[in-house]
């Protein structure tokens, strides 16, 4: 998998955090280049996401490291911390306007059980959104679980992309896809919004993508992949359609069941992606699916923000790409 490894910079950062977290990551306009308004990597907040498989001891060592990070949650104790982190939005705590070695910072943290959950089954596609993108690791352990379920989600996004695509089309274009996948139905996209930034990370990208998906993508059976040309060809007969369908991950396809599904039919789920996959329209019911997801996962993550951005110390939850 090309996950991306990074350099001493990052390290040093980590190190001011307690050493137990199965996976470090940044990400965001602060580690690759974008395009647009977010363009300036020089003074971009950088952006980390640490997955902890304990994440009530992370904190309670955290807290004695960096208590300031916290805002007033931290005099309920990292047990209260804990259950705002994972029983509300997508199950990752951010500390956000942290300075550190010199640089603004925002960083989140996730149980590694919860991670894998969202790999897997794109429960909230908040973080695996994020991992559908290049990124830099900083850190991570040997859980064979964990790794597998990041490749997993990377095959999930080349397949729901496949869907909404046409038979024919560009590297970009499926890189384009796959970006926006976790913007699809973000009630902080207004209308025209998702497609620029979405423009803004691939375009000065397209190699970092290349990286992260090229052996996928030769590896597929579905999928005629032209590298030198940077050109694709795909299966979009009902039969491809429908194993595409039945590989997707499991809240997806629960999503296009409910949006299919007629009152009282109670129909299976095999069922209806059947009859999804012979549907002239099928791209635009998965996009229906992943709004489905995406919509209330990111609402319930910018309304925990307020508790754990600590407005009353002056600091504004932002979010990042």
């Amino acid at each position: 998998m090309a996950l991306q490894s990074s350099g001493v910079a990052f390290r040093r950062i980590l190190s001011h955090f307690p050493e137990e977290v199965s996976l470090a990551f940044a990400y965001g306009s602060g580690v690759y280049r974008q395009a647009g308004p977010n363009s300036d990597q020089k003074n971009a907040m950088l952006d980390f996401v640490f997955t902890v498989d304990d994440p009530v001891a992370w904190h309670s060592k955290n807290l004695k490291k960096n208590w300031s990070h916290y805002s007033f949650l931290k005099l309920l104790g990292p047990k209260m911390i804990f259950s705002v982190q994972n029983n509300y939005g997508a199950g990752v705590y951010y500390n956000p306007l942290i300075l550190c070695d010199g640089r603004l910072v925002k960083y989140g943290v996730i149980s590694t059980s919860t991670l894998i959950e969202d790999l897997l089954g794109w429960n909230n596609l908040y973080i695996a959104g994020r991992l559908q993108k290049p990124v830099k690791i900083v850190a991570m352990n040997e859980d064979a679980t964990l790794r597998s379920a990041l490749d997993k989600n990377l095959r999930s996004a080349v397949t729901a992309a496949f869907l909404m695509l046409p038979e024919s089309f560009s590297e970009e274009e499926l890189f384009m896809e796959i970006a926006g996948l976790s913007y699809a139905g973000d009630f902080r996209m207004v209308v025209g919004e998702e497609k620029a930034k979405v423009l803004n990370i691939v375009k000065p990208n397209v190699a970092h993508f290349r990286e992260l998906y090229g052996d996928i993508l030769q590896e597929d059976p579905q999928v005629v992949y032209k590298c030198q040309q940077g050109h694709l060809e795909i299966d979009k007969s009902p039969e491809g359609q429908f194993t595409q369908l039945m590989t997707l991950p499991k809240t997806l396809q629960q999503q296009i069941n409910r949006i299919m599904d007629p009152p009282g039919k109670n129909r299976d789920v095999e069922e209806t992606l059947l009859q999804v996959a012979h549907d002239p329209d099928c791209g635009d019911v998965v996009r229906l699916g992943l709004s489905a997801i995406v919509r209330p996962s990111s609402i319930r993550q910018s309304a925990k923000g307020i508790l754990t951005a600590g407005w009353p110390s002056g600091r504004i939850p932002g979010w990042s790409v």
